[in-house]
């Protein structure tokens, strides 16, 4: 009998790739489920809605609920829930304004508390990025969704949020709080979910830095995937050292028994 009961899996470049899925994934994600482990998908995509997330895996053939998907707006939520700040600037794109719905409506014509940016694709622009900066100069936070380097996009790697939260860290002075991967609070969000330790949970993600750092960091191993972003030069280099690492999450099963 294995020791590990659930796992924290990411979702973009692990389940699918552009608009398909990484072959054998569904199957493998089933098992799951037939065998009893718990799992979360933990994903630090700033575009979508957790529900066009839910929604865009059903299309794909994944049978896995709304509820069991964590992003970095839900953690962004429970920040602004605990700290009180209400006011906010969202420098993003696609629908994700709608998981935030729920504790306020960014207010164009106020002064934010926060500053809260993600993948903001061609919204981010000298105009766009310049706003953010005033507003962090006059005192509001800079919150960051996530500060991934670049993503697998349908055209290949293309820059995510990092290099232009790095700008804004520069032209500012502040540092910004990062919501999702690798943060540690953004998986202990996951974890508590499930009602499960660290030593009972690993990660698999196909970012050595975001995914399996963050869950090293967070005390749990990490499986790293050769699907998505990864790239074996970067394997190669890292300080990080992955668990195992696997063709893709397809070959799963394979080390189900030595976990």
């Amino acid at each position: 009998m294995t020791r590990v009961k659930g796992f924290l899996i990411d979702i973009d470049g692990v389940l699918y790739t552009g608009k398909n899925p990484i072959k054998g994934a569904i199957e493998t994600i089933n098992l799951l489920v037939r065998e009893g482990y718990q799992f979360r998908l933990v994903s630090n995509s700033t575009r979508k809605c957790r529900k066009t997330i839910a929604e865009r895996l059903v299309s794909m053939g994944f049978r896995i609920p709304e509820e069991n998907i964590f992003t970095p707006p839900l953690a962004a939520i429970a920040y602004i829930k605990r700290t009180n700040k209400r006011n906010f600037h969202l420098l993003t794109m696609g629908d994700v304004d709608r998981d935030f719905e729920q504790v306020c409506e960014p207010n164009p014509g106020g002064k934010p508390d926060l500053v809260i940016i993600g993948d903001a694709g061609d919204e981010i622009n000298y105009k766009n990025m310049n706003v953010a900066f005033h507003y962090i100069m006059e005192g509001a936070e800079l919150i960051a969704l996530e500060r991934d380097r670049y993503w697998m996009a349908d055209d290949g790697l293309s820059l995510s949020a990092g290099p232009f939260v790095a700008a804004l860290e520069f032209a500012t002075g502040k540092t910004a709080k990062v919501m999702g991967k690798p943060s540690k609070d953004f998986f202990d969000l996951a974890l508590s979910d499930m009602e499960l330790g660290t030593d009972e949970t690993v990660m698999i993600g196909d970012d050595i830095i975001t995914d399996i750092g963050g869950a090293r960091s967070a005390g749990m191993d990490g499986i790293l995937v050769r699907t998505g972003k990864f790239q074996e030069d970067t394997l190669r280099k890292a300080a990080i050292k992955p668990s195992y690492v696997i063709d893709s999450i397809t070959y799963l099963p394979d080390i189900l028994q030595s976990l």
